[in-house]
Formats: structure tokens, C-alpha cells, sequence
């Protein structure tokens, strides 16, 4: 049996990364804590645990998306103000024209948006920040204008159930969406040529250029797949509430962002994990249901999930 040198030994535990594993650790210790102090609240109910899975669905699709612009090293903060939006476009489009012709509207949002964010931010070389705030204002306020500031309901039982509103069996419909983006995430990002060279382009771009990879590109299209990802997660909210209003989204774009950048995927580009995103949000969303069932008001709410993205950028460092 070989016998390791203490220098052997000594160099193992520098190896380890714990970073990568962090979010699964604080994951189990925070249920853990909640299941143990609020076990007579109700926390462990079933009805509970499905309605943080519901609460947390929307944000883990969009989350999903967000984790490829992080991964490429810029940023989208115009996904909650698109995925709201697109849930009045949706709604209106379905109200006078039917569920294709709302679908299709919902879906035409996130592309024309992604297309103004991607060709600024690859074409002009303007900084993702810069561009998607100001998109963020821009789809707002049309969002607010075209209908004036009113709820417009949807009253389509097809796209109600489909979007976020039915169930399959015992499943809620919004645990399959999830589902269904975190896999399709996840496999794309690590097992297929565009997902390593969005990893690629983030970890530095003037390498990935050497190899023959067009980072204008990539930029482009993981913009574009963020902007088109919310406008799908504002058409989930506007089938679970049953209509269209501006409001759906706003303030997304931080829990998104928090989610990734908890979830393991560098701020500063080049690694990601769309897994570990999504146990970023079911995070938020324990923790955001245990202070409720704590009775802390939405102001200490908001302060908590405040110190938790300050958290996410604090464990956030260069390769």
C-alpha cells in the first residue's frame, strides 16, 4: 500500500474548491433550521413544500437563462421587466386574436428585446449593464402605458392550464416548466459545443477568439436566450394569476441573479452551473417562505433577501 507524503496530504484539502459545493451545504443547513423552528407552522406540510416549488418556478426559468449571460460575463437586468411585458402582450394579444396569436405575442417580446439587447451590447461593444438597464425602464414603461396601468385578464382555460395554472396529477404544472429548463439548461451548458464556449468566452474572451470562436456571437445569442427565457416566465405568471399586468417581474432580475451567482456561476465569468441555480432559488424561495410563516413583515423580508445577494457577490471570485 503506498504511503502519502505529508506534502501529499497537505496539498489535497488546497485543492478542494468549496465553493462548489457551498450552495448544497447552505441548502440542507437552512431547511434544516426552518424545519426544526417553524415544525409547528406548517413548514414541512406538503401543501407547503409544493407552494415554495410554485413560488420559486418562474424565478428558476428565468434564473436558467441569466445563468449564460453570467457564464459569458455580462449581464441582463431587463428579464423581470420583460417577463411583465410579455404577460400583458400576451394577454391582450389572446383577448382579441386567441391563445396562438397570444402565445406567439408573448414569445415576439423576448426576441425583439434579446435582438436590441445582443446587437448593442456585441455589435456597438455598449456595456450589457447600460443596455439592459435602460431596457429595463424602456419595457416597463410600455409595459404600464399600452395598458394603462390595468390588470388585463385572461380568460383562455387552454393557455391558463398550460402556462403555469394546471396540474398533472399531483404535479403542479409549473414543477414540470422547471423541470423542463433546468434539464435542457443544464445539458446544453455542459455537454454541448455552444455551452462550452459561452463558458469560454466568459473565463476570457481574447483566448476564446484565438480558438477560432466568434464571442460576438455567443454574446448575442446568450442575451437573446435570456430575454426570450423571460418572456416565456412572464407568460407562466400571467397563467398561474390569470392575467396580464406590468408589475409581473419587477424586481426578478435580482433574485435571478442572486440564484446564479449562489448557485456556483462566477461573476466574473467563465464557470457556470445551472443546477446549482436552481438550488440558488429553491434557497431564496425557503427562505423567503420561512421568514413569512415566521410573521417577520415585507420590510425585514426585503432586508434579508438584501444581505443574501450581498452574500452571492461576497462568495463570488475570478477563476
Amino acid at each position: 500500500m503506498p504511503v502519502r507524503s505529508t506534502a501529499d496530504l497537505a496539498r489535497r484539502p488546497a485543492g478542494l474548491d468549496w465553493r462548489r459545493y457551498v450552495i448544497y451545504i447552505a441548502f440542507v443547513a437552512i431547511f434544516v433550521l426552518f424545519a426544526v423552528l417553524l415544525r409547528h407552522d406548517g413548514f414541512l406540510s406538503s401543501n407547503n413544500l409544493l407552494n415554495i416549488f410554485r413560488q420559486t418556478a418562474t424565478i428558476t426559468v428565468i434564473a436558467v437563462g441569466m445563468t449564460y449571460v453570467i457564464a459569458c460575463a455580462e449581464i441582463d437586468l431587463s428579464v423581470g421587466s420583460v417577463a411583465g411585458l410579455a404577460s400583458v402582450c400576451s394577454a391582450m394579444a389572446i383577448t382579441h386574436y386567441g391563445l396562438v396569436a397570444g402565445i406567439a405575442a408573448g414569445l415576439a417580446v423576448g426576441l425583439v428585446v434579446g435582438t436590441v439587447n445582443g446587437g448593442l451590447v456585441s455589435r456597438l461593444g455598449i456595456p450589457s449593464f447600460l443596455v439592459t438597464l435602460g431596457m429595463l425602464g424602456i419595457a416597463a414603461g410600455v409595459a404600464q402605458w399600452i395598458t394603462a396601468s390595468a390588470p388585463q385578464p385572461i380568460l383562455n382555460d387552454t393557455f391558463n392550464l398550460t402556462f403555469g395554472g394546471g396540474d398533472l396529477g399531483p404535479v403542479p404544472g409549473l414543477l414540470l416548466w422547471m423541470a423542463v429548463f433546468v434539464l435542457i439548461g443544464a445539458v446544453t451548458l455542459s455537454r454541448t459545443r455552444f455551452g462550452r464556449q459561452v463558458l469560454a468566452t466568459g473565463g476570457s474572451r481574447t483566448a476564446a477568439e484565438f480558438t477560432g470562436i466568434n464571442t460576438r456571437r455567443i454574446k448575442f445569442q446568450v442575451l437573446l436566450i435570456s430575454a426570450t427565457v423571460a418572456s416565456i416566465a412572464g407568460m407562466l405568471y400571467a397563467g398561474r394569476l390569470q392575467s396580464g399586468r406590468f408589475q409581473w417581474g419587477a424586481g426578478d432580475e435580482l433574485s435571478a441573479i442572486a440564484a446564479v451567482i449562489l448557485g456556483g456561476t462566477s461573476l466574473f465569468g467563465g464557470r457556470g452551473t445551472v443546477v446549482g441555480t436552481l438550488f440558488g432559488a429553491l434557497l431564496i424561495g425557503i427562505v423567503n417562505n420561512g421568514l413569512i410563516l415566521a410573521g417577520l413583515d415585507s420590510s425585514q423580508q426585503q432586508v434579508i433577501r438584501g444581505v443574501i445577494i450581498i452574500a452571492a457577490v461576497a462568495l463570488a471570485r475570478k477563476k
